[in-house]
């Protein structure tokens, strides 16, 4: 992927005569007039237009399409191979490649064809003079405006490993049983998030506390660019409510870990020592000590020379879970060694390192109402939403705080 230019060529486009033909080239001196109380301001919208056009270029440029039908001409071919089914996995992760590319150019060129209608629609408007005609435009202006931010966000991820599949690590920190269901509101945040978007999730071990919510969980995000787009997550976490756990009803301030992996792919060369680990078998367990296995097939492995640990329970069998579970140890294993490099660079550049991950965020219950990002001040007022996975804003504020950062 390329590079992306947050600010592309203005003037590029050339003024055309009216008309559907030179929509792309949008017309010349197209305005709109919005009625309010005492008169009527007319705005002259060619020139957003022509704003909105050239960004998407630039899109369009990043994203290379050309590049993308190509390997979805190729992916068809493999997938419509009378053996694909032969390799299960591989067949899986075919079709969901295939899925995922057609997607992103069929948004492409529907948000194109939506940019290159707004000139009509404005002309429309004008000609007609019928202030609904006008309304229409104006909110299909503003919704094309949003959908070009997103795409636009999706453009910065050109990160080594933006494009993989995610591992979700959180674990409870300081606060005690507040920690631990702090930990547990995080999870379904994720999960909610991801539900809306449909993309699929599997929960590959949970460990719960005794009073309430989780000591701590591992889940993947299967989707291309899941990484990429939620590395940004990555920190603490703090929330601060009145306890519902304090007979007393004190405010309470609690912390949760969010730890976000790249999936291990066979290219990345992640070699690990077998006898450099500790491999314990147990039996799997669910709230309240709830047996969910009658065999020991959960299994936790620990990398002796790192001391990392990891564990999986989510498959009944012990050879699934510890191929699982040495799956999730080799992300983290080359996410170590991502930091590694990292810090020779930060040191290299003389800036002491990057600490953005910490303290990223404060979820604010009591004694006002308020999600906040530490690091761009990105906010919201409505905690609720935030918690039921309406998380957008903060992963597109934090993806561009992110790239601002790297300049």
């Amino acid at each position: 992927m390329g590079a992306y230019d947050p600010h592309p060529a203005r003037g590029r486009l050339t003024t055309a005569a009216p008309g559907r033909e030179a929509a792309r080239g949008h017309p010349g001196g197209i305005r709109c007039r919005s009625r309010y109380a005492g008169g009527v301001a007319v705005v002259d919208v060619s020139e957003e237009l022509k704003s909105l056009s050239s960004t998407m270029e630039s899109i369009e440029a990043v994203l290379d399409l050309d590049k993308l039908r190509a390997e979805i001409a190729v992916l068809e071919e493999q997938a419509a191979a009378p053996s694909l089914w032969d390799n299960p996995d591989e067949a899986q992760k075919i079709t969901s490649k295939l899925s995922h590319l057609q997607a992103e150019v069929r948004k492409a060129d529907a948000l194109r064809g939506r940019i290159d209608d707004l000139g009509v629609l404005f002309e429309m408007a004008e000609e007609e003079d019928d202030p609904d005609t006008r309304a229409e435009a104006e909110a299909e202006l503003a919704s094309v405006k949003k959908a070009l931010d997103e795409m636009e966000v999706r453009t910065l991820l050109s990160g080594e490993y933006d494009s993989r599949e995610a591992l979700v690590n959180i674990r409870a920190e300081a606060g005690g049983v507040d920690a631990a269901d702090f930990a547990e509101k995080l999870q379904r945040m994720y999960l909610r998030w991801a539900e809306q978007h449909g993309y699929k999730t599997e929960i590959y071990e949970t460990s719960y506390a005794e009073e309430a919510g989780i000591k701590s969980t591992t889940f993947a995000v299967q989707v291309p660019y899941a990484y990429g787009t939620l590395s940004v997550e990555q920190g603490t976490h703090r929330l601060v409510r009145i306890s519902p756990f304090d007979n007393q009803g004190r405010r309470q301030t609690s912390f949760a870990g969010v730890e976000v992996l790249p999936v291990v792919e066979q290219s990345d060369h992640v070699e690990i020592d077998e006898s450099e680990l500790r491999i314990d078998v147990y039996r799997s367990s669910g709230p309240g000590g709830q047996g969910v296995n009658t065999t020991d097939s959960a299994v936790r492995i620990t990398h002796l020379p790192t001391g990392i640990v990891v564990s999986c329970q989510n498959e009944r069998s012990q050879i699934q879970n510890k191929a699982t579970a040495m799956n999730v140890l080799q992300a983290k294993l080359l996410e170590r060694r991502r930091q590694e490099e990292q810090a020779k660079m930060d040191a290299l550049k003389g800036d002491g390192g990057n600490s953005w991950g910490n303290q990223m965020r404060s979820y604010v219950l009591h004694p006002y109402q308020m999600v906040k990002d530490l690091r761009n001040n990105f906010e919201v007022g409505n905690p609720e939403a935030v918690f039921n996975g309406e998380i957008d804003g903060f992963l597109e504020a934090g993806i561009r705080w992110r790239k601002q950062q790297e300049k």
